[in-house]
């Protein structure tokens, strides 16, 4: 990656980032509230919705741009030294890797208006490990699957995609990659959202998946699943979409 590329990636996952997580704010406000273990009604409802949106304004731009400055680099490197049918594994490991960056940035805006949001109690270095474990799979789903979408439909049509159709592929790899790992943001969520002394405090993803399904089985690994999953989608299209369109302009 050169100069210019490192800048144009910056640049665009940058405003991509500000412009998604402002526009679907109230929605993830909603999901947060539905997966907390004090029920959505004690948890706030929907009243003030826009809490904690300060912190996401400051933490997105940075975030964005270094998720994408990091998975530009290694998707590089990588696809001079891997053949193309392994251009999923290139993609999954570019994401990972973006993700683990992004996550340095990402973590303490998440507490600051998770805090905010339900006014619970977590530590950073908990919700970095978990927002990794929670992360990270999402990633290696979505992205993989937005690639693909845009290699597909690019052979389609007989040219690269269009901006609006790189959103569209951003919108079907985000949903996907929601539902799929839905369970994984439930449990981030509680240990997140966990009082001092309890058993999700330990910050143990596989226990807190544990507690869920006992008590509420199946619908409880999957609440939220529906504002997540339309959030995600949106974002996608916005995220993706805006992160195509603003590197084709500046390169």
């Amino acid at each position: 990656m050169d100069r210019a590329e490192f800048w144009v990636s910056l640049m665009a996952g940058g405003i991509a980032g500000m412009c998604v997580d402002l526009v679907l704010f109230p929605l993830d406000t909603i999901k947060t509230r539905l997966q907390s273990p004090q029920g959505f009604k004690k948890a706030g409802g929907f009243r003030e919705i826009y809490a904690g949106v300060p912190s996401v304004a400051v933490g997105s731009f940075p975030n964005a741009a270094a998720f994408f400055v990091t998975y530009e680099f290694v998707k590089s490197m990588l696809a001079t030294a891997t053949p193309r049918y392994l251009s999923p594994v290139t993609h999954m490991a570019a994401a990972s890797f973006g993700e683990v960056v992004a996550c340095l940035i990402r973590v303490p805006s998440e507490v600051v208006k998770q805090r905010a949001q339900v006014s619970p109690s977590s530590s950073t270095f908990q919700v970095l490990s978990n927002t990794l474990y929670q992360e990270i799979p999402f990633s290696l789903v979505q992205f993989p699957v937005w690639e693909a979408l845009k290699d597909l439909w690019s052979w389609k049509q007989g040219h690269v995609v269009d901006s609006w159709q790189s959103a569209t592929c951003g919108a079907f790899a985000g949903g996907f990659a929601a539902v799929i790992t839905t369970p994984l943001d439930v449990a981030k969520t509680r240990i997140m959202l966990a009082k001092a002394g309890s058993s999700n405090a330990s910050g143990n993803v596989f226990s807190a998946l544990h507690s869920v399904w006992r008590s509420q089985g199946l619908p409880g690994l999957f609440a939220g699943v529906v504002p997540r999953m339309t959030a995600i989608s949106l974002g996608g299209f916005i995220f993706l979409g805006t992160y195509d369109k603003t590197r084709r302009l500046l390169l």
